[in-house]
């Protein structure tokens, strides 16, 4: 009887983590109905990494009301784990999908982020994860710092405003309001990626187009976040803005170490330890993941790649069904995979492709399984 682990990330737009398993399932289970199947709802910090995780280690989910990325309320889903242990995202209060069509780095916050943070703390957790990923923002955490009762003062003494736009006039940060459970609560941040706070690799430079801003704006908000730097080091004696991790989401990496005391770790590695991955590999013969498209950038940090690191400590087969392929093929495979799929097998628009993702992946699934299968025969 054959074993297969499924652990896929969402297709980001057209299917969740939990529906591209059911629909690998359904492709493999056409191949050989007697197959064992372990399927992992995950996904690596940014959308999503909250219900997948719940799913997958029996947690509840909850629902808070809090202020989104340009200040109206939103209802962003968080969850525990277990008694003691809280997660949420940054993508749930501050996600650049809760405004696409008025986005505006300079003007965004994660004053939400804060607020969940403290809905966290008010559970009596003692550690709380926070995923880094899908934000609008570009404002280093001082929104999160401030729903948290940290003051971010300008030359006259007045407290900032809301965005990073304000960062320019920030003159004095105090941290001594700043919630006193912070100190016996441990927080990690999960990235997928390694940025600093600023220059050429850092928030502002790297994501800020991609959340509306022009060229202009980005050398604006890349100095605006030099001056909350400068200001947080002459405040604290640690350089942060350098450490890795620090520009992800914005900067809420940086705010997070800055003012919550926090540590950034790997999504992926962080939450393959959470999800017992490396237990659940002991007792398949076949794991298969994917991502919406994997390429040169997949080898930093992404999912697929930390699946497919475990799986040959494992010394198993690792198929990956993606929505497409991109660039460097051959570093990719060299990361650990057997095989890269796509699920689009013919030429199609994203709109035909999305509308179909159903069959197309379970099709994917079929003939995924029906390799492994060639390969054991062959081996």
């Amino acid at each position: 009887m054959n074993r297969v682990l499924i652990a896929s990330d969402s297709f980001k737009g057209s299917a969740t983590s939990t529906e591209i398993a059911k629909y690998i399932t359904t492709g493999i289970l056409r191949a050989d109905e007697t197959a064992q199947i372990d399927a992992v709802s995950i996904a690596d910090g940014g959308e999503g990494t909250v219900c997948s995780v719940v799913a997958a280690t029996g947690g509840r989910l909850l629902e808070t009301e809090v202020a989104g990325p340009l200040g109206t309320p939103v209802k962003a889903t968080w969850g525990l784990l277990d008694d003691q242990t809280a997660i949420i995202e940054v993508a749930e209060s501050s996600g650049i999908t809760l405004i696409q069509d008025q986005l505006d780095a300079g003007k965004t916050t994660t004053f939400g982020v804060g607020q969940l943070i403290k809905a966290a703390l008010d559970q009596q957790v003692t550690k709380i994860y926070v995923g880094l990923g899908g934000s609008a923002t570009n404002d280093g955490g001082v929104g999160m710092a401030q729903a948290l009762g940290g003051h971010f003062y300008d030359h006259a003494g007045q407290e900032l405003p809301h965005g990073a736009n304000a960062l320019c006039d920030l003159e004095k940060i105090d941290l001594t309001t700043i919630d006193p459970r912070l100190k016996t609560v441990k927080v990690i941040g999960l990235s997928d990626v390694n940025n600093p706070l600023t220059g050429e690799e850092g928030a502002s430079q790297v994501f800020g187009p991609q959340k509306g801003a022009s060229q202009k704006q980005v050398a604006e908000l890349d100095r605006n976040l030099q001056c909350l730097a400068r200001i947080v080091e002459q405040t604290s004696n640690v350089d942060y803005a350098t450490q890795a991790g620090a520009g992800a989401a914005g900067g809420t990496g940086f705010g997070l170490m800055a003012f919550c005391q926090a540590e950034i770790k790997s999504g992926i590695n962080e939450i393959i330890n959470l999800l017992q991955l490396d237990q659940r590999m002991q007792n398949v013969d076949l794991v298969i993941t994917g991502e919406g498209q994997i390429d040169g950038q997949s080898l930093h940090g992404k999912l697929p790649v930390g699946v497919a690191h475990l799986a040959k400590q494992h010394d198993l087969p690792v198929i990956a069904i993606v929505g497409s392929i991109g660039h460097d093929l051959e570093e990719i495979y060299k990361a650990g995979f057997n095989l890269v799929l796509a699920s689009t097998s013919r030429p199609m628009t994203l709109q035909q492709a999305t509308k179909d993702i159903a069959l197309l992946v379970a099709d994917a699934g079929y003939t995924a399984f029906k390799a492994f299968e060639s390969f054991r025969q062959e081996s």
